[in-house]
């Protein structure tokens, strides 16, 4: 018997016994379905986070205070970088084009009888240059409003349709915490960013922020929670980095470990892309034992099967069916099972993506290599368990097997 002959005798005994078949199945169609679906959403989140680095502005850097031990150690935010420290690296730095440091804290926001607990972001005017905000109504405050102590605010797109709804609020009076805020502009919407939705946040200048929301008495020697800085071209960032990190040594007068530590898109891009990475491939290991539990399942039913069809068996042993077309049979049949499983599996795994991508944040990408490989290992996990199975009919012996009948 040739292999097409194999091949057509395998189809019509698994179109006869459909139950069996498709329970069979059922263990390879979880497992495709569960690897395609979880390298997709990994994918997306690599791809959601590299959107939102990339939404804080072209060649950012971050300057944060502290050593990487004392944010590790400490909850508090270490104080080890003051306002001073901002305007040193705009006026020495050349490698760069605005400074924008950053004082912020969850404080009460109150409107008539609204109120939200948000996030305020006290700043200067260059703020919307480097982390690339648009204004959608009204404008940011100036270097004017920052030098006065000017009560102003500017609230996120979220914030201001929750207390605005259908108005304007340019004009209007906040109250953040014990101080009355005037609105003098609304961005435009601009996301999330690693959980922290900026449509909610608003911004203040920096000393109003620190003499009448905080309470600091020195502006210049506010302690600052981080300092973003747009360095002038690609190009420019390993270089600027280095100049920075130079500069606040001598201004901190370190002579050991640094008490800030100097970060850029790319530093905390690479960090997130390892984390999802490994989440990616932990997630596909975990599928991938469905796909195992599914061979041995195919195992298994094909194991009874042998038992089943003891009389077939013999009756095809004694007719003259050879050892290896019983082989070949059952070989082609658990394969059959295997890659159908793994071509359905497929179909609902793409499914799941689309759905994720439909109802989440997140934009899951179809990955061709996570379907061919998954395709391929439920295919060769067909053929691997039928082995057995295919091994025990061939050596059937069909004497016994025809005294059954």
């Amino acid at each position: 018997m040739n292999l097409i002959e194999s091949f057509k005798m395998a189809t019509s005994t698994l179109v006869a016994n459909k139950m069996r078949s498709s329970l069979t199945m059922l263990g390879i169609i979880i497992g495709n379905a569960s690897v395609i679906t979880m390298v997709g959403v990994g994918q997306g989140a690599k791809n959601l986070a590299s959107e939102q680095f990339e939404s804080l502005g072209p060649n950012v850097i971050f300057v944060v205070p502290g050593s990487e031990e004392e944010r590790r150690t400490t909850f508090n935010t270490p104080k080890t970088l003051v306002w001073s420290d901002a305007i040193a690296i705009a006026e020495q730095v050349p490698s760069i084009n605005e400074v924008a440091p950053e004082l912020s804290g969850n404080q009460l926001i109150t409107y008539r009888n609204s109120n939200a607990n948000e996030q305020v972001v006290g700043t200067t005017p260059e703020y919307l240059t480097v982390r690339s905000f648009q204004i959608a109504q009204g404008r940011f405050f100036s270097d004017v409003d920052v030098q006065r102590n000017q009560k102003v605010i500017v609230l996120g797109a979220e914030i201001a349709e929750k207390f605005f709804p259908r108005q304007s609020p340019l004009g209007k009076k906040v109250r953040v915490k014990n101080t009355n805020l005037e609105v003098i502009g609304v961005l435009e919407t601009k996301g999330a960013f690693l959980g922290n939705n900026q449509d909610r946040n608003v911004y203040v200048p920096l000393t109003t922020m620190a003499n009448q929301i905080v309470g600091e008495t020195s502006p210049y020697g506010t302690g600052i929670g981080l300092i973003s800085i747009a360095a002038k071209d690609e190009q420019s960032i390993r270089a600027a980095r280095l100049q920075i990190e130079n500069l606040l040594r001598l201004r901190h007068q370190i002579v050991g470990q640094d008490d800030f530590s100097v970060r850029t898109q790319q530093d905390v891009l690479q960090i997130v892309g390892t984390i999802t990475s490994g989440l990616t491939v932990l997630l596909a290991a975990i599928a991938g034992i469905s796909l195992l539990v599914g061979g041995i399942g195919v195992m298994n039913i094909m194991l009874v099967a042998v038992t089943e069809r003891t009389k077939e068996i013999g009756l095809r042993k004694a007719i003259g069916a050879k050892s290896g077309d019983i082989l070949w049979q059952f070989l082609i049949e658990a394969t059959i099972l295997s890659a159908a499983g793994g071509v359905i599996g497929t179909v609902i795994g793409i499914t799941g993506i689309i759905i994720v991508g439909a109802v989440s944040p997140l934009a899951p990408t179809i990955s061709p290599v996570a379907i061919v490989l998954a395709v391929g290992v439920s295919g060769a996990i067909g053929l691997t368990f039928g082995v057995f199975p295919a091994k025990a009919a061939a050596k059937l012996d069909p004497i016994v097997a025809l005294r059954s009948i």
